[in-house]
């Protein structure tokens, strides 16, 4: 093993010259920084699903990816209790609306809550820096109710 070491540090003898591959962007300069209106798809996989009346429909389980990268489809997980008897279907990612913004319910409504109904309206600071939402929305609204997306086929993997 020793004597093999010093052959494989040898320079190329076909006298080529080793060189590192050319990985070139036109957004190399800007992909080292977070960009406003990108997100972490980790930080998105358990954010939940409402439907347009503020219930919690489900949460978000996976995402789909199609070849050149983009998203395609969002598995949601819908029932289910601790990831016991949940069913996950996927919707287009395009159906989903996505908010910074917390829900404004009767339970965080009071004063001096964090995600207060002053805070909603105004897009408040404090909620955003204490959540860092600039990572992942607070939460996303989908056009359907619990019971519509459980008659939904199951995704499988």
């Amino acid at each position: 093993m020793l004597m093999a070491t010093p052959a494989m540090a040898q320079p190329p003898q076909s006298g080529a010259t080793a060189t590192a591959p050319n990985i070139q962007s036109t957004t190399a300069s800007t992909a080292s920084m977070h960009k406003q209106g990108e997100w972490r798809a980790s930080k998105l996989v358990g954010v939940n699903v409402y439907n347009n009346s503020n219930e919690k429909i489900g949460d978000i389980n996976d995402l789909i990816l199609d070849s050149s990268g983009r998203v395609a489809n969002v598995v949601i997980g819908v029932g289910g209790f601790l990831g016991m008897g949940e069913h996950n279907v996927a919707v287009a990612f395009d159906q989903l609306k996505f908010s910074k913004e917390p829900l404004n319910t009767a339970s965080n409504a009071g004063a001096g809550k964090t995600g207060s109904a002053s805070s909603v309206t105004t897009g408040s600071a404090s909620t955003s820096a204490n959540r860092n939402d600039n990572w992942y929305p607070d939460h996303v609204v989908l056009n359907a109710d619990k019971d519509q997306l459980k008659k939904m086929p199951e995704f499988k993997y």
